[in-house]
């Protein structure tokens, strides 16, 4: 980028390029949300106004923007920001970014949660509070806790609480999995969770904008990646009501695995799997005898 006057159109075109060039996957879709970012516009304004040069000041903080990206740090975290079942989400290096898979998580708990009972809900690795947030948002009036081991996620998922105006709606609780229920002394009716669950020796091998930016903690699921769904179904008992429920995001290919552990454990019932937005078993619901 030289002296020349640079529109919207034209810095576009040439972010576009120049992502292509160092591997950037969406390389228009990314060079778009982080312009509009830098000019505080929406995408669309930016087609709407695309011969609007930019000013020096707006150029030298895109080209930050731009530094950043083929670095292959991700997007949200440079905005700051991730959509989620149409909330607009703070997001940090601190949480997990939330993917569209979630919602699958989201959309098996709603559809048992039901309107004018008020039940315990618990969202385990809470992170950003996007399933959470989600659960409350849609189904206002039930009693909402989330733990999370990390402060710093747990800082990140109440400012989202704020955001939507559920900080009263929700009890945030720090601690290892269900080490901050402990002094609860309650059981819950629904436990969600989305666990760390890739095993360990592939995630280098993700590209890079999961390897080295997103918490491992967070998608370090053990040798076979399978080490937290395998404590959380042995602990949940503990912890829910008769007949309450445990929905868990799981890897594409492992449900099979997780059946077998479902059964040996003997103590739950009605074990389902469902797909995600792409055909992929990504969600498991487990009945506590």
């Amino acid at each position: 980028m030289g002296d020349e006057t640079w529109t919207i159109i034209k810095t576009l075109r040439w972010t576009t390029a120049y992502f292509q060039s160092h591997g950037i996957d969406q390389p228009r879709t990314d060079a778009e949300v982080l312009l509009a970012h830098a000019l505080h516009l929406k995408r669309i304004e930016l087609y709407t106004h695309y011969d609007k040069p930019l000013r020096d000041q707006e150029l030298k903080t895109f080209k930050s923007l731009i530094q950043r990206r083929i670095l292959h740090e991700p997007v949200a975290y440079i905005t700051g920001g991730k959509e989620f079942w149409s909330l607009a989400l703070i997001v940090t290096p601190d949480v997990l970014i939330p993917r569209p898979e979630t919602e699958c998580l989201v959309e098996a708990a709603l559809d048992i949660i039901p309107e004018g009972i008020s039940l315990d809900i618990l969202d385990l690795g809470t992170g950003s509070g996007a399933i959470i947030l989600a659960l409350a948002h849609e189904r206002p009036g039930h009693r909402f806790s989330a733990e999370d081991r990390s402060d710093d996620a747990l800082t990140v998922a109440r400012k989202n609480a704020q955001r939507y105006g559920l900080e009263k709606a929700i009890t945030f609780l720090q601690g290892d999995w269900f080490e901050g229920v402990q002094n609860l002394r309650k059981r819950f009716d629904i436990i969600v969770s989305n666990p760390p669950y890739i095993p360990t020796q592939q995630i280098e091998p993700l590209s890079p904008e999961i390897s080295q930016h997103e918490p491992r903690y967070a998608l370090d699921g053990g040798k076979d990646g399978l080490d937290a769904i395998r404590f959380i179904l042995r602990t949940a008992p503990n912890y829910l009501t008769s007949n309450g429920k445990l929905f868990l995001e799981i890897g594409y290919d492992q449900c099979p695995e997780v059946a077998d552990m479902v059964e040996e454990l003997g103590c739950y019932k009605d074990f389902v799997c469902r797909k995600d937005y792409s055909g992929n078993n990504r969600v498991v619901r487990a009945t506590i005898e």
